[in-house]
Formats: structure tokens, sequence, C-alpha cells
């Protein structure tokens, strides 16, 4: 790639491009928006009919897109697609869409960019939704001192946090970036961040105790076949005064290996988190107040080497939800004991469908799953690919058990070929 055709954005990172030109960045995935938290959620108000799929073209050629898809359970289309929208140029294309926030008002989606910082390209991506059926595009924004988009947390008054992974070279340390109620970037968190290992992932809220915890996952960069070495892993949560925007602890899990998310469990007296270790198979209990960590469940006892990824909780912090990529499992758990924390249902959807990106519905009774993490394809170090579907389990007390009459297979459903979903949002 020739650094002078590079726009402003790409002549910062020049240097890096130079060895990574065709490069993919590796990244987990998170993140419904709420109007409290993102996994603490108000069970409340009119079931969505429309679900927003964010994906790409698994070839990379054509435009990346939003897919609109029917979700009204008692439509005969349910589970098709009714609709697309395309990135418009420039950068319409090998942003590798990852995350995705719905605004507190319903009426915004924010979506993540993986790639763009490569191409020197803007991340972040707005779409009005004022309309459900027909979302329009409205602009992109591009951080000046961070990349690698990820979480998405809605504030209660407009706007959006967002955790981005890498710096402005895609390296260390990442930001939080904070979006006004008009769209605007604001700041990038914190003002001095710190100075090893900060490439913030996850993402949760507590606002009406002025807690805020992010995890450190990885640095994108050690990801490229470019870079020798191992994975740079990280494993750490850092808690936050939430209205200060600064980080007040550290809690290190150096045995980890990659703390891709962070679920501070919705009242919870004790300002309790849970975390898991994507290498080590272990799921965290952490205290926000005394900075400790403590191993609360075994993955291994489901599927060894089955990297648990994301979660998401129930708004009266007594179910918590965890893809298992690897594996091709999602797992329930009954968490009203948050230190024993037990299985109730282990959802398999297959070898090699590689679960990643959960969310919940707003009445918390179906989870919508989509199978695909990453594939770096040949330039990169990680492959998972998954098979592109995207599921629907019904929630109940007790179980989660699959919809077999949604369908939506991303490898089929798309005109222009076969397709990568990832981030999900419900309206």
């Amino acid at each position: 790639m020739n650094p002078s055709l590079i726009p402003s954005r790409g002549l910062r990172i020049a240097g890096i491009l130079s060895t990574l030109a065709g490069a993919v960045f590796f990244l987990g995935a998170s993140g419904p928006g709420s109007t409290k938290e993102a996994g603490a959620r108000t069970p409340h108000g009119p079931a969505e009919h429309h679900l927003y799929v964010w994906a790409g073209d698994q070839a990379r050629r054509a435009p990346d897109f939003l897919a609109v898809v029917d979700f009204d359970a008692s439509s005969k289309s349910y589970g098709k697609v009714v609709r697309t929208v395309a990135l418009p140029e420039p950068g319409a294309s090998n942003n590798e869409p990852h995350h995705i926030g719905l605004s507190a008002d319903g009426k915004v989606l924010a979506c993540g960019g993986l790639l763009s910082v490569l191409k020197g390209q803007k991340e972040v991506f707005f779409f009005d939704i004022s309309n459900p059926a027909s979302p329009q595009f409205l602009q992109a924004a591009d951080p000046p001192q961070s990349s690698v988009t990820d979480e998405f947390y809605a504030l209660p008054d407009g706007g959006f946090l967002v955790t981005m992974m890498g710096g402005a070279e895609g390296h260390h340390p990442g930001r939080v970036a904070e979006f006004d109620k008009d769209l605007k970037l604001v700041a990038e968190h914190p003002a001095d961040p710190p100075a090893e290992n900060f490439n913030p992932h996850g993402l949760s809220v507590r606002p009406e105790i002025n807690l805020m915890v992010t995890s450190d996952f990885i640095c994108p960069a050690s990801t490229l076949a470019s870079t020798p070495g191992d994975l740079g892993l990280r494993g750490s949560v850092r808690v936050w005064d939430f209205k200060g925007r600064k980080i007040v602890r550290t809690v290190e899990l150096p045995g980890a290996g990659g703390t891709i998310d962070v679920r501070l469990i919705p009242g919870d007296p004790r300002r309790r988190a849970y975390t898991a270790g994507m290498i080590d198979d272990k799921l965290y209990l952490i205290d926000t107040g005394k900075g400790t960590a403590s191993p609360v469940f075994d993955f291994a006892r489901i599927a060894k080497g089955g990297w648990p990824q994301l979660m998401r909780m129930t708004s009266d912090g007594k179910r918590l939800f965890i893809s298992m990529n690897m594996a091709g499992k999602v797992v329930m758990f009954d968490t009203s004991d948050p230190a024993k924390p037990t299985v109730l249902k282990v959802l398999d959807l297959g070898k090699d469908s590689g679960p990643h990106y959960i969310n919940l519905t707003r009445d918390e009774k179906r989870l919508v799953i989509s199978d695909y993490f990453l594939n770096e394809d040949g330039a990169g170090k990680v492959h998972a690919e998954g098979d592109h579907k995207v599921h629907v389990a019904n929630v109940t007390a007790k179980d989660l058990a699959l919809d077999h009459r949604f369908t939506l297979d991303m490898n089929t459903a798309i005109a222009t070929g076969p397709a990568r979903p990832h981030g999900m949002a419900m309206k």
C-alpha cells in the first residue's frame, strides 16, 4: 500500500500500514445498547419485530451492510431478510463489521468496523432507524487516538460509549470513545490511559451506582501473520468511576488468557461482575470494590478449549448466557447465588458452528445468536469462520431451546454471496 494514497487518518499510521497491508485485526465481540446497561436490561415494552444484522461479504468485495430481518414470530416471513442497506463510499468495504449498539431512544444504530484502520477509513458508523423497516445511513466517525471498534454502551441521555481496543496504530493503549446525543466525538477516555496492556473490549455499566467496568482482551497487532511471536492476550478488568470516566483500580487475571467480556451483576449490592478466561476455561467472579477475582466455574467440564466469549445477563441478575465459540455451544447459568453458578442448559449448535455474538430481546424470552467470530484469512493467525447462521433460542426459567421456525443462513440469504454475520440488535 502506498502511504501517499492513504487519507489523513492513515498518514498517522503509515508506518504500521506499510507492513500490515491487507492484514486483518483480530477481535472478539459483544454489545446490546440498553438504556441502563449493556446486559442489564429492562424487560418491558412492546415486542421487537425487526432484527438488524451487521455483516460483511465473505469475499471482501461487496460493500459491508446492515440486514433487516423479519423478527415478528407471528409473521409468515419470520427469519427472512427483507432489506439490506449497504455502507456508502468512501470506505464501503473491508471494514470487517463487528459490534453494534442501539441508542437509548431506539432511533440510532451504531456499528463498528474492525479493519477500517488498515485502510485509513472511518470506523464507527451510525444509522437512523426511526423507521425500523428502512434504516438510513447517517454518518461515520474516526476517533483520532484509538482504533479497532468493539463494544457499545448507550448513554441514557443519548450518544454512546465505545471500547476501542487499539491505539491509533493498533497496539496499546486503547481508549473508550464517547459520542454525545448529536453523535459528535467529545472525548477518548481516560485522559491518561494505562501504559501497558490496556486493550479494552468488554464494557458494562451500572450508572445508578456510578460504576463501569471494561475488560482487556488482546493486542490487535499481535494477531497478524507479519507480527512474530504469540498472541498478546490480556487478562485484566478495569474498574471505573463512571461519571468521572476514570479508572480507579485494575483487577489482574494473569492466567486467564484473554478476558474478552465482562458483565456487572444487575442489582448486586456487592457490586460484583463476571468475566471469563478464553484460554484457561474459567468463569471468574470479580469483586470490583476489593479488586479481586475468584474462579467459580470450569468450562472444561463442558468442553476443554471451548473459548468462552460473550456474555449477557437478565435484568434480575439470575441468568447468565455465555457463547463458547470453539465448542459450538451456548451455556445458560443460574446465577441466583453469584458465587455458585449452576448450569441450566448447554445449547449445542454443532461442530464448527462457531457461535459468538449473543443478544437478549427486551422481554428476555428470546436469545439471538450469530455464528461467526473472525477469520483473518491468509493475513493472520486466527481462523474462526463459523457456519454464518443466525439462530433464535427461546428462553424459559430453566431452559434454552432452538426456535426451529427461525432459519437464517447468511451463506444463501444475501444476493452478493456468502456473508459473515456479527453484531445484532432488535427493535
